[in-house]
């Protein structure tokens, strides 16, 4: 699979928007152009067709784990105080 934009877009960018596009070929070839012009092209985002592909190695969902109710304690609340440390702050410690 080649994407047309990276995870953080894919992220940001919901499916139904089509706002980008993938290629896919399950043909191994020895090299990436080749493998390109063969390819198919497929509009919207990598994500759905990645679910699909990784649903077939799973066990199926499990709920999700609440922070602090397992083996160690939650540290603090989310989103954590490193979130509001400036980016130069954390340089000088």
């Amino acid at each position: 699979m080649l994407s047309g934009s990276g995870h953080i877009a894919g992220v940001i960018n919901p499916p139904y928007k089509e706002k980008y596009g993938y290629w896919t070929n399950d043909t191994l070839v020895p090299d990436a152009d080749t493998w390109f012009e063969k390819s198919e092209h497929h509009p919207g985002s990598w994500w759905p067709h990645w679910l699909e592909w990784i649903a077939r190695f799973s066990d199926g969902d499990v709920p999700a784990r609440i922070p602090g109710e397992g083996k160690l304690p939650a540290i603090e609340d989310a989103p954590g105080s490193y979130v509001k440390v400036k980016a130069a702050e954390a340089v000088k410690q």
